[in-house]
């Protein structure tokens, strides 16, 4: 087994900076899926995003097991920012 993969917050949609509609007042974790010792496939959701308006899924991008989760329910997140090491199988 290799060392843990960062998972980190995908980009905003483009739709949120042109409209504003989605986004509207701080962007945050609504709910967290997983734990560590987890097992996710690709596409499996890991946290919700509450946008003020809408909930956003936001999957994993690997098959593997969750190593350690960096975000907690009501924090806040942005682009870029990690939600969570996975150990890619």
């Amino acid at each position: 087994m290799g060392s843990p993969v960062e998972i980190k917050m995908p980009k905003y949609p483009e739709c949120w900076s042109a409209c504003g509609s989605c986004a509207n007042g701080d962007i945050v974790v609504q709910s967290v899926l997983v734990s560590p010792g987890s097992k996710v496939k690709r596409d499996d959701t890991l946290i919700v995003l509450e946008t003020g308006k809408v909930a956003i899924d936001i999957p994993s991008p690997h098959d593997g097991t969750i190593t350690e989760v960096r975000v907690q329910e009501f924090d806040p997140i942005g682009e870029g920012e990690v939600i969570a090491l996975i150990e890619v199988s």
